[in-house]
This record gives C-alpha cells, structure tokens and sequence, in this order.
C-alpha cells in the first residue's frame, strides 16, 4: 500500500465525521417531517441499493458463517441503537446530542473488560467520572433552560443509543478482521431494514415528499463510511481517533444554519468535560479505531 502522509489521512477523516454530520442533519428533518421508525426504514432500505452495487458488482471474497453472525448481531443492535439516537435528536440539539453520545467510547472500555477480560485503569475510572460530570453538567443546562419533559425524555434515549454503540464497538473489533468496508456497509443497511420491515405495516409512513433527502441521506451514509475506511486503512487509529471529535463541531453548525440551534454555555462546558475525558483516557492504552459510520 502506498504510504500516505498521516495528515492527509487525518483530513479524509474528518471529512467523513463531517459528511457523517450532514447526514446526521438531513435524518432530524426526515424524523421531524415522517418520524423516526418511517425515516429510518426507508433510508436503509434505500442503503441497501447504494451500498450493494459497489459490493454486489465487485470480486469479493465468500461470505464466512462468523462473518454472516456478526453481520446480524450487529445490525439488529443498530437498529435498535439508530431509533433511540434519531428520536431522541428530534427532541435535542445537535450539539447537545453529539455531545451525549461521545461518552460512547468510554462505555465501551468497561464492555471490554466485562466481554473480553480486558483490564480497566484507574485513568479510565477517573475519566469516566469526568465524563458523567459532563453528562450532568448538560442536564442541568435542560433543566436551567426548561426545555421541557420531552427534551429530557430525548436526552435519555440518545444516552441509551451511546450504551448500544458501545456493545457495537467491541462487534467492530471482531468485525473489522473479518470483513471490509464495502461488506460492512451492505450487510448494516440490508439487516437494520430487515428489522424495520417487520413492523413497517404498522408504524412506518409512505414518503410523498419526502425521497430526496432520504435518498440523500443514504448516499452521504455510504461516502462516510468510504472516507473513514481509506483513512483508517493508511493511518493508525492513534492519529485518527481524535477526529472523531470534530462532529461536535459540525453538529453545532449545522445545528445552527438548519434548525437555528444555538449551542448553550452548558452543553458547550459539558462537552468538553466529555471529550476531554474520552481524550485522556484514550492516551493511557491503545485507541480504538470507532468508526463514525458505524454510528446509526
């Protein structure tokens, strides 16, 4: 493989986190206007046409029965994962939102102790701390701002979807030694919409004017998860992982030019007490690669 400057890796990278964003911001429209189940089942199934021509049309190598396992466990967790994060971003910030959710990484560092006996530090102990006090310090700002009982109620479903990424995390660390990306992203799409048709007669909505943005919201799925897989295939996950850290950045924006969210003192110091933590933790021990488009 041709050797790429890690900083150039760097920037495809948070390319993707940032295309990931935009994604992120055209889903909040779709659930607004249709609702998270109607918006969710239709993206994939619409994912699975986009991202089953560049795997279908190429050569690839047979699909192994662990593999086809993987596959399944981690779709229908994302599936349920994906509802609890959009529905709750119908109901929070971006900002707000994103921020919750990256106490994800963290979580997963206690699955791994409990799932694969891997040893927990007291650095990970502290800045678990850490990152709760920040998960509180953007509660208490919801509650300063009286937001109201359905911002709360959105505010726990995303943390639930951050505990569901976690478990996700460690499937990946199995996952990615197995499969490429190209796989990986069919099979999601192709298993969550799978699990979304089984209650589509009853609770999913047909789009009328709707198809642009979903379709859009699909294909810009899809182009993350390439950007991210090339560079964490010419980089290491230690030079990349703090990119991930952008999507504050674009939730924040974005969250202000389409929704006209302004980020609160109280989101922006919990935040930082989140990632700070994350960070931190992550320089005691070897990062782990948490791809983006991984997320819902």
């Amino acid at each position: 493989m041709k050797p790429v400057a890690p900083l150039l890796a760097f920037a495809v990278a948070t390319a993707g986190i940032a295309v990931f964003s935009g994604m992120d911001a055209i889903m909040k429209g779709l659930v607004l206007a249709i609702g998270a189940y109607s918006a969710l089942f239709w993206r994939n199934v619409v994912g699975v046409v986009v991202s089953g021509l560049p795997y279908l049309l190429r050569p690839r190598p047979p699909l192994s029965r662990e593999g086809m396992r993987l596959h399944i466990m981690r779709g229908v967790v994302t599936a349920v994962m994906s509802w609890l994060f959009f529905w709750g971003l119908a109901r929070v910030p971006m900002a707000q939102a994103i921020a919750l959710s990256h106490i994800a990484p963290l979580m997963s560092l206690f699955l791994a102790a409990w799932l694969l006996g891997e040893r927990i530090s007291r650095r990970t102990i502290v800045a678990s701390v850490l990152a709760f006090a920040g998960v509180l310090v953007i509660m208490a700002g919801q509650a300063q701002n009286d937001l109201g009982p359905d911002a709360f109620r959105g505010a726990l479903a995303i943390l639930a979807s951050a505990c569901c990424y976690a478990w996700n995390i460690i499937v990946m660390r199995r996952q990615s030694l197995l499969t490429g990306p190209a796989e990986i992203a069919f099979f999601q799409s192709l298993v969550v919409a799978i699990v979304f048709a089984i209650g589509a007669p009853w609770f999913a909505d047909w789009p009328t004017g709707e198809w642009v943005e979903i379709v859009g919201a699909a294909v810009l799925a899809v182009v993350s998860l390439a950007l991210l897989g090339w560079a964490y295939a010419h980089a290491p996950a230690s030079v990349l992982a703090p990119s991930e850290y952008t999507a504050f950045v674009w939730a924040a924006i974005l969250g202000f030019l389409v929704f006209g969210e302004r980020v609160s003192g109280w989101t922006l110091a919990g935040a930082v007490l989140i990632i700070g933590a994350c960070l931190w933790a992550a320089t005691g021990r070897q990062a782990t690669p948490i791809a983006e488009a991984a997320l819902p």
